[in-house]
């Protein structure tokens, strides 16, 4: 791609994850890796790709960014030239993802999930290991050892396929894995939900899963990594933020358990009032659609 971007005028790339921002994510999971797993050859092979897409990144037009953080680091790691950059956040369906009680209580229905019981965990998306499922696995196994009351008390609802979906069924009957759901029924999923936990181990681009559950109202705890904090969880009165390791994804559990339902409600309705703002699909595609016009013709660049 980056060969054939010297013969195309005036092109413009949507960059959903950069090579910069990889290398984090690498240095993160080798934090983490098991002493009996075998490390990965990353760094050399990550940096060069870095000095690749520097040398090649100047050919492209314009430059969309899905993050703040992404923006910035195009602006001073790549050193493209400020107005060849856009930034233009991600942004899901907001006639599917809003705040609906009865959606939610269907769902708590099918499950068996008391009304107005217990507090309810949502995780949703790929179980895999790079979306911190073996981080949130561990956190959850050592508090349910340390605390019965929370292990009671709390549900975890998980929406998503992959290899840990079968090895949360240990952790104990209040762990619910539905396995990949549509989007009428991920509606309902958001809805059940106290709060969506995004324990990601990857800092590129910027996921969907957190900005759905925003916009149906609800607050996010997420892993402290720049493109989320810089762009999704921006203050405490919106979510939760932890570093990625057990301690303190287990502190902000804690937290979390004992903050319980009434100022959860409240973080989530400032994070869809936010959230209206920035992530929703109607404005992500104005966006898109303003950026095309200027490409195609430099009044439409600028306002009366």
């Amino acid at each position: 791609m980056h060969a054939q971007a010297k013969d195309v005028t005036n092109l413009a790339v949507t960059w959903h994850g950069i090579a910069y921002e990889s290398i984090h994510s690498d240095i993160i999971q080798e934090l983490l890796r098991a002493p009996e797993e075998e490390q990965a050859a990353m760094v050399t092979k990550k940096v060069m790709r870095v000095v690749e897409e520097v040398r090649f990144f100047p050919r492209y037009s314009h430059h969309v960014a899905t993050s703040d953080h992404a923006g910035d680091i195009l602006k001073r790691i790549y050193m493209i030239p400020e107005e060849r950059v856009h930034i233009i956040l991600n942004g899901v369906d907001e006639a599917i993802f809003r705040p609906e009680l009865s959606l939610g209580n269907e769902l708590k229905h099918e499950l068996g999930i008391p009304q107005n019981g217990s507090l309810i965990l949502g995780m949703s998306g790929r179980l895999v290991k790079d979306k911190g499922h073996p981080l949130i696995f561990q956190a959850l196994k050592e508090i349910f050892m340390e605390n019965n009351r929370f292990q009671q008390s709390v549900v975890l609802v998980i929406a998503g396929d992959g290899p840990w979906g079968a090895r949360y069924k240990d952790l104990g009957a209040n762990i619910l894995v539905l396995g990949p759901l549509g989007r009428a029924d991920l509606a309902k999923f958001y809805n059940a939900i106290d709060i969506f936990v995004h324990p990601t181990l990857r800092g590129q681009g910027l996921d969907q899963t957190p900005l759905e559950a925003i916009l149906s109202g609800k607050p996010v705890m997420t892993t402290r990594v720049a493109s989320l904090t810089g762009s999704v969880i921006v203050g405490p009165e919106l979510g939760y933020t932890f570093s990625p390791t057990v301690e303190s994804l287990k502190k902000t559990l804690y937290r979390v358990w004992k903050d319980g339902k009434v100022v959860l409600e409240k973080k989530g309705k400032a994070a869809r009032q936010r959230g209206l703002k920035l992530f929703t699909a109607t404005k992500m595609t104005a966006a898109y659609e303003r950026l095309f016009l200027c490409m195609s013709k430099e009044a439409y660049c600028k306002y009366p």
